[in-house]
């Protein structure tokens, strides 16, 4: 099931590329349709075989699936044995219940050789020393992907795990490591707390951080406020990276900084419109993916929920494989606020604009009215002219004015970890009708 290649595949032609993923992907429905309990019965119910999909265009026949499908029928998904399971992991759990996913031997080299890919296009090379800053238990993919990837590639790695700003500065000081794998809120943590405990974070050996869980660029690949916003303190080299462990493929970006890069053998991505139409490259649709050569429980046309765009022309690195935009929403988590469209990523990106904000939370909930509502949380010890400015940003930006409530720290803590969370919260989706995948990518950690 595994295709390993020697060298590069997105420095291949457009032609070569669609050749080898039109191989692969016939390859990949044929293992599927003949060992998947779940796709025979979607096979047989739309009338198609696996000699029904000669070409990339054919992939469209498929119906798409969902995270609630995977919910509802997981066990359906396997196409190995028990005895041929060696790993479970669960999905993260953000916005509703977790989804576990099984892994097979052969499952977790592909899972290493994605993820040493994808730390070589962001130039991670057998030279650096990297400390992994997400955990590595409680079933999370993320972290184990990061460790099999830089310890393939000849790195060395620092696991520190979750939190706790004075460990993680004990061990760059100690161990001198070359490049952070964080979440981007966690870097800026990381700053503030080196700064106020004397240390330049600019006089250390962490040049490069590679960056999970949080956007930051806008759609453009301009830097957005939290990327300002770390760089203010820290002058790092932020690279972004995008995935989910239904995908178990990184999107990573290379030095143009562009967008992240398709690993052209190990997966293929649509991105459709709400009709579940493929739109035009540079438009904004759902990311929808099929995880090529996957052994236990492979996918055909998952649908993420990620809202994002592909840019198809080539890259100034030199790649030709297309380039996944900046995620811009979640398609679930589409706000109407007084008949405005918002997703809470256009909030966060202003209120990280910010510095007197360290903490927030936002809560998507229903009005009196049945229509949509959001509140933010910040903490009572900003001042009530900076509640103003703050509110006055969000009027003049998103033209409606989401209400701001003020609690104390221990409860906005409270809300932002809740009992048996592996990360935080920023976004609770409480409105009744609310579908809440779990949709972020492998997960973040801080």
């Amino acid at each position: 099931m595994i295709f390993f290649s020697k060298k590069n595949r997105e420095f291949d032609s457009c032609e070569s590329i669609d050749a080898l993923q039109t191989k692969l992907l016939l390859k990949h429905v044929s293992y599927v349709v003949s060992n998947s309990p779940y796709y025979k019965r979607v096979f047989k119910e739309v009338i198609l075989t696996k000699d029904s999909i000669n070409s990339l265009s054919d992939l469209k026949k498929i119906p798409t699936c969902t995270k609630e499908d995977l919910e509802q029928y997981n066990d359906d998904f396997h196409c190995v044995s028990q005895k041929k399971i060696v790993e479970f992991v669960t999905t993260s759990g953000t916005l509703g219940k977790p989804i576990s996913i099984s892994l097979s031997k052969n499952d977790l080299e592909r899972l290493k050789y994605n993820e040493a890919r994808s730390l070589k296009i962001a130039g991670v090379d057998e030279t650096d020393v990297v400390q992994i800053t997400t955990t590595l238990d409680k079933r999370f993919m993320a972290g184990m992907a990061y460790y099999l990837g830089a310890t393939s590639i000849g790195a060395a790695v620092i696991r520190t795990g979750i939190g706790n700003p004075g460990f993680q500065w004990e061990n760059i000081l100690r161990f001198k490591p070359k490049t952070l794998i964080a979440v981007p809120s966690f870097i800026h943590k990381l700053s503030s707390y080196a700064i106020s405990n004397g240390i330049n974070p600019n006089l250390t050996e962490v040049k490069k951080a590679i960056c999970i869980g949080e956007p930051i660029r806008n759609a453009d690949f301009t830097p957005n406020k939290l990327n300002d916003k770390i760089r203010k303190n820290w002058n790092i080299d932020l690279y972004s990276t995008y995935a989910s462990t239904e995908m178990a493929t990184a999107f990573t970006e290379c030095k143009a900084k562009q967008g992240g890069h398709l690993i052209p053998e190990l997966l293929i991505v649509e991105i459709l419109d709400d009709n579940g139409n493929e739109v035009a490259p540079g438009e904004l649709g759902e990311v929808t993916v099929t995880p090529l050569g996957v052994e236990a429980m492979p996918l055909l046309r998952f649908r993420t929920g990620d809202l994002a765009r592909i840019h198809v022309e080539p890259c100034s690195c030199g790649r030709n494989s297309l380039r996944l935009s900046p995620v811009e929403g979640r398609k679930q988590q589409m706000i109407k606020l007084k008949g405005t469209t918002i997703f809470p990523q256009s909030i966060e990106n202003i209120l990280q604009g910010f510095d007197s904000i360290d903490v927030h939370v936002l809560e998507l909930c229903d009005s009196e009215l049945g229509t949509d509502h959001v509140k933010i949380y910040l903490s009572d010890t900003l001042p009530q002219k900076e509640v103003v400015d703050i509110s006055s940003a969000l009027k003049s930006t998103l033209r409606v004015s989401p209400e701001i409530i003020q609690i104390t720290h221990d409860q906005l803590v409270s809300k932002l970890f809740p009992p048996g969370s592996r990360k935080p919260q920023r976004i609770i989706d409480s409105r009744k009708n609310s579908i809440n995948p779990d949709t972020l990518r492998y997960g973040a950690g801080n």
